[in-house]
């Protein structure tokens, strides 16, 4: 058995074919669709240059612009090709003209080799997804578009404007639920012909033509109707920046690469010399064999859109001038709020209040009342635990426990489950120092016997609270001490957080820990978030969890320190 590559191009035919021969170099049949924008002559030239390549050819030409059809008409045409003549191939493998297999091929066919049956697709529903931009997330499948979002721009807002005013709704055919992920995916003959030879394909083809983005949605939506097994996730890394713009590698992205472990790479810049010169012709170098995960470079692609959307603490730029703060004081002495250690550690309350000398409290604004330390129903200025009295004011709440405590630090613990009114408040408050560890919330679910389609619709929820919360975190207006930690970045070297945190509570202890308090058992943990992927929900706070075993991939790299805003 072999893996077909369907490869849709339109620019920079001279490293499509040196790639095109890559793969034919590895038994690989490829079926190459060229954008119909591309002129006849460069075409013809194209294929001529090819034609020595017995297990090449060339599919119906469509015209391929971003947000149509035009794109999936491409892949269908190429894909119906591949299908139908080359019948040696189980899983057909989509790609681009720009992107680099990274790794030697005949890696990616064993790979998938062991998984006959598995299709390596992102899908996931439109309220789990993190990455729309642009305001439309359910609309681009409830509302028409018949005009270029990049040609006729005036026009596609016009009309998307009119549709909601006058409430316009379109029928999702057949009862599909609409899935979004990355358009690059790894599909098997069996599924990949069940979607193309469907029935109703007339029907599903003529409501997509009108969804913006089709291609990002028309087989990821479709391949849940007949997949026996979908890993919710792309071999292929991919990834893109704050305004949904896809990044462009380099030849100082080298290094950065090969880290990633992944089969295949895009977008790669054509003049690229030294990236295509590394992974087409040095065997040598190539990369150990591993799970591909390209979560282990999230990290970096995240500071850099920190550094790029928000700039460094007291750099004053024209396109980032702080706003003036009409605040005079939110608080009246320092106090620390953790979100997500309780979570992860046992027993974390009362190891914090014995190691600094704090007053730590559990979870002040949990939907059941306020939990104050040591189980007390009151606290300093008549303050009851009482939910209700807590939610008339909870500004109050916070400030009047903050002021008739001084002199004495106050700790507590936060949450997504805990009321979120008091978000804005803590960040814009100089006196709070808050620490995070994104999608902690996760490991009590993981820990729970709940029935499984509870907790995914209870982690989508969950997760979008916290990342709202993460959103008010990272603002410009904060005035907060604030630490996020990803919970994989932090248990790979948690000592040195808690050491850090530690000694801005109590500065005037400068001893070492001595005593640090037990992690919860994570074992597993990992296959929970693959599964809540595989049932369409995408956990992406938790950070780079290795997709097949349950405990985190040990590296030798010395950890990254949290970023810091103030």
């Amino acid at each position: 058995m072999s893996v077909g590559i369907v490869m849709l191009v339109h620019t920079a035919l001279g490293r499509a074919e040196q790639v095109a021969r890559h793969w034919a170099a590895a038994n690989c049949p490829i079926v190459i669709h060229v954008d119909k924008n591309v002129p006849r002559k460069t075409y013809n030239a194209f294929v001529s240059r090819l034609s020595d390549l017995p297990d090449v050819a060339f599919s119906k030409r469509f015209r391929c612009e971003w947000g149509t059809f035009g794109i999936v008409a491409a892949t269908q045409s190429a894909s119906e090709l591949m299908l139908s003549r080359f019948a040696q191939v189980r899983h057909v493998y989509l790609a681009s003209g720009s992107c680099l297999p990274l790794r030697p091929v005949s890696e990616l066919i064993d790979y998938l080799t062991e998984r006959p049956q598995t299709d390596f697709i992102e899908s996931a529903t439109t309220t789990d997804v993190p990455w729309t931009v642009g305001g439309l997330e359910a609309e681009r499948f409830t509302l028409r578009f018949p005009f270029s979002w990049k040609r006729q721009r005036l026009l596609f807002d016009r009309y998307v404007a009119l549709q909601r005013l006058l409430r316009v709704k379109r029928r999702v055919p057949g009862g599909l639920t609409p899935h979004m992920g990355s358009q690059w995916w790894c599909l098997t003959r069996q599924t990949l012909s069940a979607v193309l030879q469907d029935p109703a394909r007339e029907e599903y083809d003529r409501y997509f033509r009108r969804v913006w983005i089709p291609d990002e949605s028309y087989f990821q939506t479709l391949a849940r109707q007949y997949a026996i097994t979908i890993e919710s996730r792309s071999l292929t890394l991919s990834k893109f920046d704050f305004q949904g713009k896809p990044h462009i590698f380099y030849d100082d992205h080298l290094q950065l690469l090969r880290r990633s472990d992944c089969f295949v790479a895009r977008k790669i810049w054509p003049h690229a010399n030294r990236l295509y010169d590394a992974f087409l012709t040095d065997a040598a170098g190539a990369m150990k064999k591993t799970e591909p995960n390209p979560g282990k470079i999230d990290r970096i692609f995240a500071k850099a859109v920190e550094r790029r959307t928000r700039g460094r603490a007291g750099l004053y730029m024209q396109s980032r001038h702080p706003r003036e703060d009409w605040e005079n004081g939110v608080t009246a002495a320092p106090y620390s709020m953790f979100q997500g250690f309780a979570e992860l550690f046992e027993n974390f309350e009362p190891w914090l209040a014995r190691t600094t000398g704090a007053r730590v409290h559990g979870h002040l604004f949990a939907p059941d009342g306020a939990h104050f330390g040591g189980g007390q129903t009151a606290m300093n200025g008549a303050l009851s635990d009482s939910a209700t009295l807590r939610d008339y004011n909870p500004h109050g709440f916070l400030t009047n426990l903050i002021w008739n405590t001084r002199g004495e630090r106050q700790c507590f613990q936060f949450g997504p489950g805990d009321n979120q009114v008091i978000n804005w408040r803590v960040a814009k408050d100089p006196n709070a120092q808050i620490s995070v560890i994104s999608g902690a919330w996760a490991v009590p679910l993981f820990r729970s016997n709940a029935n499984f389609m509870d907790l995914r619709k209870l982690a989508a929820q969950l997760q979008k609270t916290e990342s709202e919360h993460l959103d008010v975190l990272r603002s410009t207006w904060v005035k907060a001490r604030v630490r996020i930690w990803t919970m994989a970045e932090f248990i790979e070297a948690p000592m040195e957080p808690l050491q850090t945190i530690l000694d801005e509570i109590g500065p005037n202890t400068s001893h070492r820990l001595a005593e640090v308090p037990r992690m919860v058992d994570l074992t597993g943990f990992g296959q929970f978030l693959q599964n809540l992927k595989n049932q369409g929900m995408h956990p992406y706070l938790m950070g780079d969890f290795p997709v097949e075993q349950g405990d985190i991939v040990n590296t030798n790299e010395k950890p990254r320190k949290p970023y810091l805003v103030r």
